[in-house]
């Protein structure tokens, strides 16, 4: 069997990272979440669910990331497949099995989790993640005729390819920077559609105005910069 790594980059999801980590199937060999700087009891209840638990204490979804990344380069057996989901129990983690699904059946190197709108819970993304999924995912069709629909979280990449994009975003940018290096690495990709529902507390991005902006902006800036390369 494949190995599979799930990375959770988590601020201050207590409430929810319990319920996250029950939640992924039995066939995910290790699930490590990443504490970026929290502090409530995130660390503690993610031990008492099972995880592997690190901390970063820069703030940034991408340091997040490249934490757990860290972690899984210094293992002695090295997984088949990353997954990366988020800690707010928006996504479904049982959806797993069908997210990696094209990876194990088909050989496709890089799948996407797409929140399709007839699988959304009402008033689970917000105007300004609506919209800037949708002017991202233009862009990316006009510039480099991409077929994505949407810059979703919970997303599945093979480990080598993975280590062949070299991730470098440190905050919002990470989602958007990690599919238009599959484009120009000509990585193979699909979409499943996934449900999504209202998450546990407040978002930490599109809940807040300056968060909405800064996301907008990093994403906005990878686009263009990767359209002059």
């Amino acid at each position: 069997m494949p190995k599979i790594n799930v990375i959770i980059p988590a601020y201050n999801e207590a409430e929810s990272i319990g319920n996250v980590i029950k939640d992924i199937p039995k066939q995910v060999d290790e699930v490590i979440v990443v504490s970026n700087n929290s502090t409530d009891d995130t660390e503690l209840n993610a031990e008492k669910a099972g995880a592997t638990v690190l901390r970063e204490e820069r703030k940034g979804y991408g340091y997040a990331c490249l934490k757990g990344m860290d972690y899984v380069a210094e293992k002695s057996e090295k997984p088949d497949i990353i997954v990366f989901l988020d800690g707010d129990y928006s996504d479904y983690p049982e959806q797993l099995t069908e997210i990696v699904q094209p990876i194990l059946k088909d050989n496709v190197d890089f799948v996407i989790g797409a929140r399709v709108k007839r699988l959304r819970e009402a008033g689970s993304m917000t105007i300004p993640q609506i919209f800037g999924n949708w002017l991202a995912t233009i862009l990316m069709k006009i510039m480099f005729g991409a077929k994505f629909s949407d810059l979703g979280p919970f997303r599945a990449i093979k480990y080598d390819k993975l280590l062949g994009l070299n991730m470098e975003d440190k905050t919002y940018g990470w989602t958007v920077e990690m599919q238009l290096k599959a484009l120009k690495q000509k990585l193979t990709y699909t979409e499943i559609p996934v449900k999504y529902r209202n998450r546990i507390g407040v978002s930490k991005v599109s809940g807040t105005v300056k968060g909405a902006i800064f996301a907008g902006v990093k994403i906005l800036g990878w686009i263009f910069k990767y359209s002059f390369k």
